[in-house]
Formats: C-alpha cells, sequence, structure tokens
C-alpha cells in the first residue's frame, strides 16, 4: 500500500536555526519561560520566522493539573517582580512585531496574576512602542475585578482558552461563572 501525503497546511518545515537561536539566547538568558519549550509547542519555527514569541509568565509550574497541558504542575515558583521588565527586554532586543503573554494558572495568588499580565503589558509597550500584545489569560476563577486589570492594561488581543468539560474540577460553565453569560 502506498503511503499517504499529508497536505502541506498539516506539516511544519524545520526554521532556520539561527531564527530559533536567536529566540533561546535572548530569552532563556534572561531566565524566562515560553509555551514553546514548556509546553512542546510545535509551532516554535513558524514563530520565530514570523517574529512571534509566546512568553509564560508567573513561573514555570501549574497549579492545576489539567489532562490536555504539557506544562508542569506542582508548587509554584514566588512571583519575581522583575519578570514584567525582562520579558520587555527580551521582546525588545528580539525586535518582535507582535508578543504574546501568557501564564500558568496561579490559584494560589489572590488576583490571579492580574497584576503581573498588566505590569508585563505596559513593560512591553514602554521598551517596544508600536508593538502588539495579545494575552491568553487564565480563568482568574471567574473574578471580574482581576479581568478589569489586564483591561486597563489596553492589550490588543485578549483570549481566554476554553479547554474544559464538565468532567474537570470547577464544574462550572462559563456562563455561571460569577454572573458571566
Amino acid at each position: 500500500m502506498a503511503a499517504r501525503r499529508l497536505p502541506s497546511w498539516i506539516t511544519n518545515r524545520l526554521p532556520p536555526l539561527s531564527a530559533l537561536s536567536r529566540i533561546r539566547e535572548r530569552t532563556y538568558a534572561r531566565e524566562l519561560a515560553t509555551v514553546c519549550r514548556e509546553a512542546r509547542c510545535p509551532n516554535q519555527g513558524y514563530c520565530a520566522e514570523n517574529r512571534t514569541a509566546t512568553y509564560l509568565i508567573l513561573g514555570d509550574r501549574c497549579t492545576r493539573n489539567c489532562s490536555f497541558c504539557a506544562v508542569h504542575h506542582g508548587q509554584p515558583t514566588a512571583v519575581r517582580a522583575d519578570e514584567p521588565d525582562r520579558v520587555a527586554e527580551a521582546v525588545a532586543a528580539l525586535g518582535l512585531r507582535h508578543a504574546v503573554i501568557t501564564s500558568v494558572t496561579r490559584d494560589d495568588l489572590p488576583d490571579g496574576g492580574a497584576d503581573q499580565f498588566a505590569r508585563t503589558i505596559r513593560a512591553i509597550r514602554i521598551a517596544s512602542p508600536g508593538i502588539a500584545v495579545e494575552v491568553l489569560i487564565p480563568d482568574f476563577q471567574g473574578s471580574l475585578a482581576a479581568l478589569r486589570t489586564v483591561m486597563e492594561a489596553s492589550p490588543e488581543v485578549l483570549n481566554h482558552n476554553m479547554e474544559t468539560v464538565d468532567r474537570l474540577p470547577f464544574g462550572e460553565t462559563p456562563g455561571q461563572v460569577q454572573g458571566i453569560a
């Protein structure tokens, strides 16, 4: 039987090593986490070639243990006050056009990490005027105040994954979380 060829849109070609090396040098030297590495993202080459990077703030350990996620779970580390500035430095050093900021879920923090998101957005704007900043936020346990904190920092794009089903913890559906419909 002949091997089936996959359509071109489903395969990723390897990126130039220089593009990946540049991101690794300017990111990991600043002791920053990325979704590329922590979540084993298959799109690293695409992002590197298109001057995009996804930074993972608030550490590399999630307080939840979702079966669909490759990020490690466990006891998180302390929030690093200088992290927003280190992310902004890496973004500027790479000359990114679009920066994506996401995080591990930090149910241990009163605001779920919303203030760190806002501080990171503002630091990036100072270091790289004109850059598009996208945030992929956790659920903040349904806190509208935490969501407001992030929105006041004016990201161009606000995203939230709805990767949940009834059998997972926190059994609420999105419409039940603190009256959000």
